[in-house]
């Protein structure tokens, strides 16, 4: 069936659609009742086969007992693959597709409150479309204590690899000296020679880097940080931070 096009009808880019949805708060509505559903849906399932099962005759009531068992038997296989299907989704999906600039500025979010919260706070996801959202929204939320985590891990890889901590001084120590020599000999005003010292310098730091492990450190960091950010995003639901209702009923999230 093919639908005329109408003059009158608006086009909303996504990100403005999407931006009015966090807004309103219609994001955790969303979130919320795809969680409840799914717990409605698989308590409906479990009452049912128990019913059944209560309800056979004394005749075939062990024929009906078997079958019962077997039904739950494969419904948690099936729940079973279903939650390992939805965490393989995890690594196929790009965190960063709604990730901007403007996420990264502001207020850190409170790391007890807002970042951990409660045990209430987590949940399996449903469905991968569920743990698509999740991690798509608590990634631009959280973008500055994720990236905090990435430094602490950084900084451990480092306190374990010493050899990797002395090179990354070395390094910078090695950029400090080429800034404070730039300055007192003023090599603005010989360009050349201050192109070739920055290529010297920079296959210096290369050298240093690879020599001293430091790649490895940062590789590990990011591996580590990588994989808390996808389960902490993917579990985490989406509660806002504040709400407060304006005079037309709308429920409108302010962030801290």
């Amino acid at each position: 069936m093919a639908f005329s096009s109408n003059p009158l009808s608006l086009s909303v880019p996504e990100p403005v659609f999407e931006s009015w949805l966090r807004d309103t708060g219609y994001l955790e509505i969303l979130d919320q009742r795809t969680t409840d559903l799914h717990r409605h849906s698989s308590s409906a399932t479990t009452a049912a086969a128990s019913a059944a099962s209560a309800s056979s005759s004394d005749a075939s009531a062990v024929t009906n007992s078997a079958a019962a068992a077997v039904s739950i038997s494969n419904g948690v296989f099936v729940l079973i693959f279903s939650h390992i299907g939805t965490l393989l989704s995890l690594f196929t999906l790009n965190p960063f597709a709604k990730l901007t600039s403007d996420d990264f500025s502001g207020d850190t979010p409170s790391w007890t409150q807002l970042f951990l919260g409660s045990l209430d706070s987590y949940s399996f996801p449903s469905s991968p479309s569920q743990a698509r959202l999740r991690v798509h929204e608590n990634v631009k939320r959280y973008a500055r204590n994720y990236t905090s985590l990435l430094l602490l891990f950084f900084a451990c890889s480092l306190y374990q690899k010493l050899l990797a901590l002395v090179g990354l001084i070395l390094c910078l120590a090695l950029w400090d000296v080429l800034k404070l020599c730039g300055e007192r000999w003023g090599l603005e005003q010989r360009p050349v020679i201050k192109q070739s010292l920055i290529r010297i310098t920079q296959c210096a730091t290369a050298v240093i880097l690879f020599c001293t492990n430091v790649q490895m450190a940062l590789i590990s960091a990011i591996a580590v940080s990588y994989a808390v950010m996808i389960l902490h995003a993917s579990f985490r639901k989406l509660t806002p931070s504040r709400q407060s209702t304006s005079k037309d009923g709308t429920r409108r999230v302010l962030r801290n």
